[in-house]
């Protein structure tokens, strides 16, 4: 039986913690093992796990190091050969583990799964069928406020895996390495599917592993505005092949200017002047993030028409 790690980052989630953990109590395929990565809540949401649910393994920060430590911090101490990671803020239906990891049990070759993420209070509505990368540069969610028709319900191969809740196997991190924490929150996620499809390894969406989710119910704001527009350029300089970047420069530019111009006319608006501050932040720290750009170049076993393709 495949062995599976669930792991939960937690950030002031008292009120959502019940709704997530409870679902995964009922869970057809059960958990190896649950672990909440906790960065510094003052909610009382330890004061939960130890009274309300023992069998959780908590690890606890006494300050929040950013979703990319939590996952990793939960990676690390976890034992299941796939992991699974997990928002706190959502609510898993009960076969949402068992057909998330199906398409892994059946194919030894693939690497990550990603659900159908749904909105908690209007649970006909996609959030996420996973991740779509644009010749723009803009990462994002497939089917994003639309009305789930099961229209993506057979197109199962996305760029990535929308990590609100997505499972991956240990060895795709032995392979190519854990989160990457210099980015903090946001696009994590969309850095390890570069990572992952520069190695040669595939995404599937799993249509029956629905979850549903409260959004920005433990984030959001100018905070995610920020970390957006600093977290979009640093994927950008990293991960895209010098080909790519040659071939979609101008839409890459384009839409940058773009957004910075659509916050500036937005400048009372707070998140705006944080969005314009992240695209200053990430330009500023660009040297950091192309050091690493030829260790993740390295890497790529692929080629370029490959990758291209997989580009909207």
């Amino acid at each position: 039986m495949t062995t599976v790690s669930v792991v939960v980052p937690n950030l002031n989630g008292v009120h959502y913690l019940p709704t997530c953990l409870d679902a995964l109590r009922r869970q057809t395929y059960p958990p190896l093992e649950v672990v909440v990565v906790d960065n510094g809540s003052t909610d009382g949401s330890l004061a939960l796990l130890a009274s309300d649910y023992p069998e959780v393994r908590v690890v606890s920060h006494s300050t929040n190091h950013g979703v990319a430590r939590a996952f990793n911090d939960g990676i690390r101490v976890s034992g299941g050969s796939i992991v699974v990671l997990l928002n706190n803020d959502t609510e898993a239906e009960p076969t949402w583990l068992e057909e998330l990891i199906r398409p892994l049990d059946a194919d030894p070759g693939l690497a990550m799964t990603t659900s159908k993420v749904l909105l908690f209070d209007r649970r006909s509505i996609l959030h996420s069928a996973g991740d779509f990368y644009g010749r723009d540069g803009m990462p994002g969610n497939r089917g994003v406020w639309q009305e789930d028709r099961g229209q993506f319900d057979h197109d199962l191969d996305p760029f990535g895996a929308c990590g609100a809740a997505a499972a991956y196997r240990r060895a795709l991190f032995d392979e190519i390495g854990l989160f990457d924490e210099m980015l903090g929150s946001y696009c994590e996620d969309v850095d390890l599917s570069w990572r992952a499809r520069l190695a040669g390894h595939g995404c599937r969406f799993a249509p029956r592993a629905r979850v549903y989710h409260r959004l920005s119910a433990t984030g959001g704001g100018p905070m995610s505005s920020f970390f957006v527009g600093r977290n979009v350029i640093w994927v950008l300089a990293k991960d895209l092949p010098t080909a790519l970047i040659r071939k979609y420069w101008p839409k890459i530019l384009a839409r940058q200017v773009s957004i910075a111009l659509e916050a500036a006319r937005h400048w009372l608006e707070p998140a705006a002047r944080a969005r314009l501050r992240g695209q200053v932040a990430g330009l500023r720290g660009i040297g950091a993030v192309l050091a690493r750009r030829a260790e993740v170049q390295r890497r790529r076993c692929v080629s370029i028409a490959a990758l291209d393709a997989y580009l909207t």
